[in-house]
């Protein structure tokens, strides 16, 4: 299986947005688009893909607010978490609080669940949720290709803040070391602010 990962940072808050592609198909999904969803429809023609789906680890502002645009300029399905509901029902406001351009919020086609497969052309993920940045904040893993997406759970040499509603820094904790430090030291993470990181070089955290 070859996975493709490719990002732009965006918007104010310096944030990654991400297109995931299978090498062999062509298909691809936009994971966390932020902003600017002009220079990631950009990046797809560019790259010679076709997306098929939206998917979300979390909906604060900086990660959701160009999937309404790019829902429509594509017409493909969106996925969120559940329990991050409220946060994407509130885009408008939370543009409002930041003083952004207002932000449309997009039609829901599916829950982000625990386990649930990511598929696109012949690459497959699945999710593991990771709740403590956000109640329903989750994590992309594909197995076969050690690559994981961590949105703002996890960042190379340090982890998601928690003071915002919803965060709990326990939980957070507790998400890492159980759910994301059990996966191969190989793993090559990719998370929604900074550099790419490795579970190897995080060996050292105090998270660890």
């Amino acid at each position: 299986m070859g996975l493709s990962v490719k990002w732009l940072v965006t918007g104010p808050f310096q944030q990654n947005s991400y297109l995931l592609s299978c090498d062999r198909t062509g298909e691809a999904i936009f994971v966390d688009p932020g902003d600017e969803a002009d220079r990631l429809a950009k990046l797809a023609q560019d790259e010679g893909v076709t997306p098929v789906a939206i998917w979300c680890t979390h909906c604060h502002i900086d990660h959701v607010g160009a999937v309404a645009d790019l829902q429509d300029r594509f017409g493909i399905p969106v996925y969120v978490p559940e329990a991050d509901r409220e946060w994407l029902d509130a885009l408008p406001m939370q543009a409002a609080m930041f003083r952004l351009p207002p932000k449309r919020v997009p039609r829901v086609d599916g829950p982000v669940t625990d386990g649930a497969t990511l598929a696109f052309g012949e690459v497959r993920g699945v999710v593991i949720a990771t709740p403590g940045h956000t109640e329903g904040g989750s994590c992309f893993w594909f197995p076969e290709a050690n690559v994981l997406v961590t949105g703002d759970t996890l960042f190379d040499g340090s982890v998601g803040r928690t003071d915002l509603p919803g965060g709990d820094h326990p939980t957070l904790v507790r998400s890492i070391r159980q759910r994301l430090f059990t996966l191969p030291d190989e793993v090559t993470f990719y998370s929604g602010h900074g550099d790419p990181g490795s579970m190897m070089t995080n060996s050292r955290s105090p998270t660890r």
